[in-house]
């Protein structure tokens, strides 16, 4: 989470390129992987508070994120083309986040109507940034995008048919089912940093100046 590199605000390790690196790296990667299949496990069967947990561990990311990123914006340590972005991104997911908190917190009705609106309009985004990709982005937007209909149709039908507070109960568990599913590349990621940070170290060149005039006082002795 503390990489504030081109991800911006998903998890990447494309800026993990020394083994130093990725044995600090990869395991933040497992930690914040196992977190969220957890979170999602518990917001599902814990029926009284499932919503404000999701939610609360949802606005709780965003905002440590976003401080990180306004912070390595600050510090020059995401680069200066990067910085502009990073500190518009930051400031918004700290605000969002800090938002969901709060919400989280003072009603877990709130939080449960919350989810009911944020899902679709989520789904929905992602489908579209995707789309706007080429080649297997583009596949996944597409069928985020059907997936997006049908949850959508799913959340309007419940609501109609069985009220819009089982509705916000059916957009808590599609919630979690996202979460899970984002959890995976994580995991993922974490394994592969593993194998990197378990590399050798590469060995150290040998000094320019071995075997020559240096070794005996330098090269002004000539």
């Amino acid at each position: 989470m503390a990489n504030g590199g081109t991800g911006i605000l998903t998890a990447g390790t494309s800026g993990v390129a020394t083994p130093e690196e990725a044995r600090r790296a990869w395991p933040q990667w497992l930690a914040l992987g196992v977190g969220m299949i957890v979170v999602a496990i518990l917001s599902v069967f814990w029926s009284a508070a499932g919503a404000r947990l999701l939610l609360g561990a949802l606005g709780l990311f965003l905002a440590v994120r976003g401080a990180l990123l306004v912070r390595g914006a600050r510090s020059g340590a995401v680069g200066r083309s990067l910085a502009p972005r990073a500190r518009s991104l930051g400031t918004g997911a700290l605000a969002v986040g800090a938002a969901a908190l709060v919400v989280a917190v003072s009603s877990g009705v709130l939080a449960a109507r919350v989810l009911l609106v944020a899902v679709p309009l989520v789904l929905l985004a992602a489908a579209v940034g995707l789309l706007g990709r080429g080649g297997v982005s583009r596949r996944g937007g597409q069928a985020l995008l059907v997936w997006t209909v049908l949850s959508t149709g799913l959340l309007v039908a419940s609501g109609v048919a069985q009220g819009w507070a089982r509705a916000s109960d059916v957009a808590t568990v599609i919630a979690a089912l996202a979460v899970a599913v984002l959890a995976v590349p994580l995991l993922l990621a974490s394994v592969g940093l593993r194998r990197v940070a378990a590399e050798p170290a590469p060995a150290a060149m040998p000094s320019p100046c071995a075997g020559c005039a240096c070794g005996a006082g330098g090269c002004g002795a000539l």
